[in-house]
């Protein structure tokens, strides 16, 4: 009988030793399993992120650490910024924020000795040619530092704007510059609305607070609105190449210009090729040096891009998009090109 007991101590201690180790190695096996976990996370993220740089060019925030000439490279529609998220996004062409922050770092830099803005755009909205007009010139006056303008296929309309403070604007023979003016453009859609039986409704507090259905008197609204933004370009033209208002209104019916039509105007300075134009800025200067941040999309992002084009569209998507194409609504100093 007293065999039996002991019997059975030495099997619960066993049992509650057994417990206890088991519950021993329950929590070191959670603990590892939560520090394991988060130490893969993070040298994912971290392998994403190198392979994000690699693909894209590696880290472009790092400006050089010897005299150089910044180049503000402006390619694409003046925008506002588009979003860039990883390696599969497909973003591209003109970053306005990008930009913007770039020439604020430079003016900071003691090492930079002016920049060159190389130009190949049509335009843009009248609120980021403003926005970028302004950081040029600020830059100009804080610094004392020269500002070039290179011009590449197209400068005209928002790309010429951001040009005329430029204390010499040189253009590629082939540029097309000019287009001096202010565009509003929109479709009037109600005939295709009421031939697929569409009725647009609008309750309104005012008889202009819906604009759609351009009234003569709607109409003179906008046409304030182009002649206040075409004024503010005028004056920016004036100021930038020495002119007289006048002589500027006289030139600025909205036009394109070749660069020899532009030189003989008064727009620009020179015609050159790039190289020429860079050889130039150095003798100016005294600098050799001539910097601009890497920009690209990733190879899987390209891929990405052409996977999308192989997908049908709706045609729900396919009237968005020539909704948006035909015209936004919003006040543009952009150069409407034969398509």
């Amino acid at each position: 009988m007293e065999k039996a007991r002991k019997d059975e101590q030495k099997m619960n201690q066993k049992q509650i030793i057994g417990a206890v180790v088991a519950a021993g190695l329950f929590i070191v096996t959670g603990v590892s399993s939560v520090l394991t976990n988060t130490l893969s996370e993070r040298m994912l993220a971290d392998t994403a992120k190198k392979t994000e740089d690699a693909l894209l060019g590696g880290n472009t925030t790092t400006l050089p650490g010897e005299p150089y000439i910044g180049i503000v490279a402006v390619e694409g529609t003046i925008q506002e910024q588009t979003s860039s998220n990883g390696i599969f996004d497909t973003v591209a062409g003109y970053q306005h924020d990008t930009t913007l922050d770039y020439i604020d770092r430079m003016m900071e830099d003691q090492k930079n000795q002016g920049i060159l803005l190389r130009v190949d755009s049509p335009g843009g909205t009248v609120y980021e040619s403003e926005e970028l007009y302004r950081k040029l010139v600020a830059y100009k006056e804080e610094t004392g530092r020269p500002v070039w303008t290179y011009m590449e296929h197209y400068a005209a309309s928002g790309g010429y704007y951001i040009s005329a403070p430029s204390d010499k604007i040189y253009a590629n023979p082939n540029t097309t510059t000019g287009s001096i003016g202010v565009i509003m453009s929109g479709y009037d859609m109600s005939g295709l609305y009421e031939k697929l039986g569409i009725r647009s409704v609008s309750i309104t507090s005012g008889k202009n607070k819906d604009m759609s259905k351009l009234t003569e008197e709607q109409i003179a609204i906008y046409q304030s609105s182009v002649d206040e933004s075409f004024d503010r370009f005028v004056e920016i033209v004036a100021d930038g190449r020495k002119m007289t208002e006048e002589t500027v209104r006289e030139i600025a019916d909205g036009r394109t210009y070749t660069a020899k039509q532009a030189k003989a105007n008064g727009l620009i300075d020179e015609i050159s090729l790039y190289e020429e134009m860079q050889e130039a800025m150095e003798q100016e200067t005294g600098c050799t040096t001539f910097y601009e941040p890497e920009q690209g999309v990733s190879p899987l992002a390209s891929l990405f891009s052409k996977l999308e084009t192989l997908k049908p569209k709706s045609e729900a998507e396919v009237l968005t998009e020539w909704n948006e194409d035909l015209g936004s609504g919003v006040l543009m100093y952009y150069a409407e090109q034969l398509q």
